[in-house]
């Protein structure tokens, strides 16, 4: 999806690609990107399971309105289009737009979604995400420098202080992008495995996986 979203806005590609046929290339960024989101959700797992992300138990609630779904799905779908049509000034939508878009959907559907957890005031879910995400992103990128085949980035306004191949601020993309892979798969995933307090997996929910 998002691959398929930089063949508009162009803010990465892949060095020494060339090196490969087509489907050796197609074939190994697969095996490649498939680790993703396994990596993501283990890793918030154990960023759940660290105490001081219990301080985030009993936080400000959002109240979970058919107006506020709507305003996020209008919202998301809005940034999608201006990513399409100005991509050079609209890039950074691409990590916001997606999550605002199928968040309502999984509500409207009755899946798994943020505001549930939410309106209960309960930030644990999006914190450990966000920090999972972070602790992988740092050593994705740290690996990637010191690769060849390789990926660089194209940021428009964000080309400074780069940690490894990735501008600093491109670093804040990676939160929206665990909380898009987080919605997507419950979108994807009917029965997927609920992370409760400390990280534990709901088992009863394992039980049941319906397609």
């Amino acid at each position: 999806m998002f691959e398929v979203i930089n063949r508009r806005t162009a803010n990465w590609e892949y060095l020494g690609s060339n090196h490969f046929t087509t489907f050796e290339h197609y074939l190994l960024c697969t095996i490649s990107f498939s680790t993703v989101m396994p990596a993501v959700f283990e890793t918030a797992e154990l960023a759940a399971s660290f105490k001081w992300v219990e301080r985030f138990t009993f936080r400000p609630r959002v109240r979970d309105t058919a107006v506020l779904e709507l305003a996020f799905f209008l919202a998301g779908t809005g940034m999608l289009l201006l990513t399409v049509a100005w991509p050079k000034c609209c890039y950074p939508f691409v990590w916001t737009s997606l999550v605002l878009i199928l968040e309502p959907l999984n509500r409207w559907l009755g899946r798994e979604h943020f505001m549930e957890y939410l309106e209960r005031g309960d930030w644990r879910p999006i914190v450990s995400l966000s920090v999972g995400v972070l602790i992988c992103g740092f050593f994705w990128e740290m690996w990637n420098y010191y690769s060849w085949p390789k990926w660089i980035y194209h940021t428009p306004g964000a080309q400074f202080l780069h940690v490894f191949e990735m501008p600093l601020l491109g670093y804040g993309g990676y939160v929206p992008f665990a909380l898009e892979l987080f919605v997507l798969r419950n979108l994807l995933w009917r029965g997927a495995p609920r992370v409760t307090s400390r990280g534990d997996v709901d088992t009863d929910r394992l039980k049941d996986r319906r397609p």
